[in-house]
């Protein structure tokens, strides 16, 4: 938002630069990753396998780590809760269950204690999204709504900042240093440079 924003852009346009920037899988789209890879797992009797796979690096541990939280999220202690009374009320979704054994495995395990790969909020939002009727596509725009005033707070100071600059990313090229093209030394063969 922020960045968009100092084009000076409508609220609208860098909005939406936002939600897509928010909509990655790495990110806003976690939950669904969490969502598929609890469906690829199955049954609760399949996690000890899977977990397996992780640790041999075949396959990633969708809805574990976070680059701020390097030990629980905090968040997902609360969420986890708010599971339990969402299910209260639209009855328990099976993929629960294979969530919980995966997380009971993954906290008692060196490996991912060593990684600190504990759940994070993204790892019961899905499933709590998914229990209330939301479609996936849906999700991100969930996410998205939470930050909306936030993200237009940004926006409205960037507006007002006399000495805001664009914002441009630093960029450092270090690929190739010479190239030659069609094996040639940059001539094109008629003793004069190249186009």
């Amino acid at each position: 938002m922020r960045s968009v924003s100092s084009s000076q852009v409508d609220p609208y346009s860098a909005a939406a630069a936002a939600a897509a920037a928010l909509y990655g899988p790495l990110h806003g789209g976690a939950n669904e990753q969490v969502l598929k890879m609890l469906r690829e797992i199955g049954s609760v009797d399949k996690v000890p396998a899977y977990v397996d796979r992780v640790k041999q690096g075949e396959v990633r541990l969708m809805g574990f780590g976070h680059r701020v939280y390097k030990n629980y999220d905090p968040r997902a202690t609360i969420i986890k809760g708010v599971a339990d009374e969402v299910f209260e009320v639209t009855g328990r979704n099976p993929l629960l269950d294979i969530a919980l054994e995966l997380e009971r495995i993954a906290l008692e395990d060196e490996y991912f204690i060593s990684h600190k790969l504990y759940p994070n909020v993204d790892f019961y939002s899905g499933i709590i999204y998914q229990a209330m009727g939301f479609p996936v596509a849906m999700f991100p725009v969930l996410f998205a709504i939470g930050r909306m005033p936030g993200w237009l707070a940004h926006w409205q100071e960037g507006s007002t900042d006399k000495e805001q600059k664009i914002a441009r990313p630093r960029q450092i090229y270090v690929g190739e240093t010479i190239r030659h093209l069609n094996g040639e030394d940059g001539e094109d063969g008629k003793g004069g440079e190249g186009a």
